[in-house]
């Protein structure tokens, strides 16, 4: 399953705040066997949101969006996503019930167009905040506050598949240019994908189906550098 991650929020690109949830869904995408192939970062502007969530809901099996829901001026994320599938907003039935009916909320004391989704959508109860996310065709649109997306994200983890990785690290202290010849050697011997990532010495991540096969592969590149 091939999966974009798009973060919405001017915060973000202006370095105002740390882009922690990208990084925090790449991880739990990854762990369920999804391969995530693009992250964005886009303005609170809903036609630059819904340009790009259009493009990539063609382009890939789901887009995971997240940030810009609320009931700010700025909070534009949902009516661009219902512009990228060419949908109205408008009062979900399911989102008015749930406010009517839970002990947190007022529905009368609520901001107005806080129970509006895009019609047909399917709504995504937030547990820890306010603001409801939504399901529109293969776009998963969650809050930005980090804790609501992370427990909004783990109601529909499951519908995230796909052949999981096993991954063993091995840390090298040697400059990544004298890495190259081992690295492709190993990679022809195990068959398995390697990434390296400098620093303070250079950290070699294996990845491989097969458990047995990364174990191998980083005992064989421990033996050599």
């Amino acid at each position: 399953m091939q999966v974009a991650v798009v973060t919405v929020g001017d915060e973000l690109l202006a370095g105002d705040t740390e882009n922690t949830n990208a990084s925090w869904l790449g991880t739990r995408l990854t762990e369920r066997g999804a391969t995530v192939r693009r992250v964005l970062v886009v303005p609170d502007d809903r036609d630059a949101i819904a340009g790009e969530v259009g493009a990539l809901s063609d382009r890939y099996d789901a887009v995971v969006v997240t940030g810009g829901l609320g009931p700010t001026h700025d909070d534009v994320t949902m009516d661009g996503v219902a512009a990228a599938f060419d949908r109205e907003m408008a009062e979900h039935p399911e989102a008015v019930s749930y406010f009517q009916n839970h002990d947190r909320y007022q529905f009368a004391e609520l901001t107005d167009g806080t129970a509006h989704l895009p019609e047909g959508a399917r709504l995504l109860e937030n547990e820890v905040g306010v603001a409801p996310g939504a399901v529109v065709e293969n776009a998963y649109v969650l809050p930005g506050v980090p804790d609501e997306m992370k427990a909004m994200f783990e109601s529909v983890a499951g519908e995230f598949t796909g052949t999981t990785n096993h991954v063993e690290f091995v840390y090298v202290d040697a400059p990544e240019s004298a890495l190259v010849a081992p690295l492709a050697e190993l990679q022809a011997e195990f068959g398995v994908t390697v990434g390296s990532y400098p620093g303070d010495g250079v950290r070699v991540k294996i990845q491989h189906e097969d458990e047995q096969t990364v174990r191998d592969a980083a005992a064989w590149l421990r033996e050599r550098v």
